[in-house]
């Protein structure tokens, strides 16, 4: 079907695998990798924030927007030039702010890959560039996709075909970027994702298209070629649209259970979905064959902020586990004392 040696094809609301090719052959992401970068600017730094260029990140090899040492760029502008034309020093400049260095950057980039699920994954930098323990493989690939996919900015700026990119200093400094992502012209749908390329890695990409009720993302690594990487998730992309419906599943609203909570200032927590859940369907499936089942502690540790993850709702076809979605914390519960939640901590020590 495709020529990449790695690929997988999902459904982006509950992470369903569609197709599947070696999706956990361990290999290099190339400038994927930027899609957890960006992720973590925009969860972290304002928009606005003015970010200085340091020596070490105008020196970073295949960077088109030039940077130079001592410029200024806004937060939101190094993260659009990171993105639409793979800038690797833009990735240096937003993990330094961040972090201070690369490593402690990247550090913090495997503990975001952790939380949302990727179990082969490791980063040693921001940006891709090749790196003996710089690996991932396409089904993290997808997961890591689909978390940043829900970020309202995220999916804006992946989206972009073209974007002026501008200078705080010096002053009237602009580039005028195009993404990289050349499905952005072509194909049906599209909204993203990121591109990637280097010797190593061969042609990689991230693509997710959005048509009616049903969104896809596709992931090829190790494609022959830069452009046989477009062609490949084209295909995928179709495929998936061929063969995958949606079915209204479950209202939000309907779903609230609860957990206990240790050391805290109440002893109970309510969870329930971020959002309504749909059922996807694969040619000749049908909605009723569906089950779901909870997957959620018994008891948690005081300290829980509103929308944090707590749990997982596992969505069963025909018994056989398809996909999970987050059950969130409806509200926080700080550390503090309630009678009920010392009781517990008491009882829960000696079990």
């Amino acid at each position: 079907m495709i020529q990449a040696d790695s690929a997988i094809l999902i459904e982006a609301s509950t992470g369903r695998v569609v197709y599947e090719k070696n999706p956990d052959e361990v290999r290099p992401p190339a400038s994927m990798t930027k899609m957890m970068t960006c992720i973590l600017g925009i969860e972290r730094l304002a928009p606005h924030k003015l970010l200085t260029v340091s020596p070490f990140a105008s020196a970073t090899a295949d960077s088109e927007l030039t940077l130079q040492p001592a410029e200024q760029m806004e937060a939101e502008q190094l993260l659009h030039g990171m993105m639409l034309v793979s800038d690797n020093g833009a990735a240096v400049v937003l993990a330094q702010e961040m972090e201070g260095t690369v490593p402690l950057f990247a550090k913090a980039m495997n503990e975001k890959a952790r939380e949302i699920g990727c179990e082969h994954t490791h980063f040693t930098n921001p940006n891709g560039l090749p790196n003996d323990g710089h690996v991932s493989t396409a089904r993290d690939m997808a997961k890591i996709a689909a978390y940043c996919m829900k970020n309202k900015k995220f999916r804006e700026i992946v989206s972009e075909r073209r974007r002026t990119i501008y200078w705080s200093s010096p002053k009237g400094r602009w580039h005028e970027a195009e993404n990289s992502n050349n499905l952005l012209k072509t194909y049906e749908g599209i909204n993203g994702i990121k591109t990637g390329w280097t010797e190593a890695a061969g042609g990689c990409l991230a693509a997710s298209a959005k048509r009616g009720a049903v969104e896809l993302i596709a992931i090829v690594m190790h494609s022959p070629d830069v452009n046989v990487r477009f062609e490949d998730a084209r295909k995928l992309l179709d495929y998936g649209f061929e063969n995958v419906s949606m079915r209204r599943g479950i209202n939000k609203d309907r779903v609230e259970k609860n957990v206990w909570v240790r050391g805290g200032v109440k002893a109970s927590l309510a969870v329930g979905l971020e959002e309504d859940v749909n059922y996807p369907l694969l040619h000749g499936e049908q909605a009723s064959h569906y089950t779901v089942e909870y997957n959620l502690p018994m008891v948690v540790d005081a300290g829980i902020e509103k929308g944090e993850k707590v749990g997982e709702l596992v969505l069963k076809y025909d018994g056989k586990p398809v996909a999970t979605v987050p059950v969130v914390a409806r509200e926080s519960v700080k550390q503090g004392f309630s009678i009920l939640s010392f009781l517990l901590g008491l009882v829960t020590g000696f079990l």
